[in-house]
């Protein structure tokens, strides 16, 4: 406090309002009271207007540079895919012919939801690509993260052509987790089929009618004695009609041979008339 002082008498001073008192406290209470608020309100106009009117500093003017507009620069698209991670990436190359002195190409990503042009969808962002005089252009990329390490994501601006050159890859995305399906009813284990002997499969089992065969070294007991085996049924003949005359005998040479005939009995036919 300016106007706080301590006399010799051990009381104190208000050098703006000129008053004494016997503590700080008094001196405390005074300052907040009307006489001493209307004084410092007066010492401030007089001061304010004794004082010399000082010029406000001066603004920094930022000269912005204005272009004129010459169209969009021409461009090309590449997609590629990595061959040792399977990572797919895009490669953009711009052509700025025209681009001013003392002007590199910029670039930055844009979401969905900053532009106006189209509909917010968050499956899309932007790339947008700028360098005056030409107009900035914009590519809609899938929204997916971007790999920042080194050698994923590069720029080059080559001074020569006048082309830039921008590069980046997506991560990889992790495959969906398999849906939980219930178990299956359990199954019936079968048992293994039995061993190939030599490469074949094994015999079958013999019926129940056959004997069993003999031990190693045995031979096979030999077969009852079978009786002649009878002549097949001769079909019955019908006797003839009546007054059907019977049937005359076949010729020999139309006749079938008997059983105690060969080819050599039969006679040669007749010769022809």
């Amino acid at each position: 406090d300016p106007y706080f002082m301590k006399n010799h008498l051990g009381s104190y001073e208000c050098k703006l309002c000129l008053t004494l008192h016997n503590n700080e406290g008094s001196y405390l209470a005074h300052t907040q009271g009307k006489k001493h608020q209307t004084n410092l309100a007066r010492r401030a106009a007089k001061e304010a207007k004794e004082a010399p009117a000082q010029p406000a500093p001066e603004k920094v003017k930022v000269e912005v540079k204005k272009f004129v507009k010459i169209g969009r620069p021409g461009y090309k698209v590449t997609k590629q895919r990595d061959p040792e991670t399977g990572q797919q990436s895009l490669l953009f190359q711009i052509d700025y012919p025209e681009i001013a002195e003392s002007i590199m190409p910029r670039h930055r990503f844009m979401s969905a939801y900053e532009q106006r042009i189209e509909p917010p969808d968050r499956r899309w962002q932007y790339l947008l690509m700028a360098a005056e005089p030409y107009e900035t252009i914009a590519f809609k990329v899938p929204s997916r993260e971007i790999d920042k390490a080194e050698g994923k994501f590069w720029t080059h601006w080559n001074r020569e052509t006048k082309q830039f050159f921008l590069q980046f890859h997506f991560k990889m995305e992790k495959p969906p987790a398999p849906p939980n399906l219930p178990p299956g009813p359990p199954t019936v284990k079968r048992p293994p089929p039995p061993p190939l002997m030599n490469g074949l499969p094994p015999r079958p089992p013999l019926p129940d009618s056959m004997p069993p065969p003999p031990p190693g070294g045995m031979t096979l007991p030999p077969m009852p004695p079978s009786g002649p085996v009878p002549p097949p049924p001769v079909p019955p003949q019908l006797p003839p009609a009546p007054g059907v005359p019977p049937p005359a005998p076949l010729p020999p040479m139309m006749r079938p041979p008997l059983p105690t005939e060969g080819p050599g009995t039969i006679p040669p036919p007749p010769p022809s008339n």
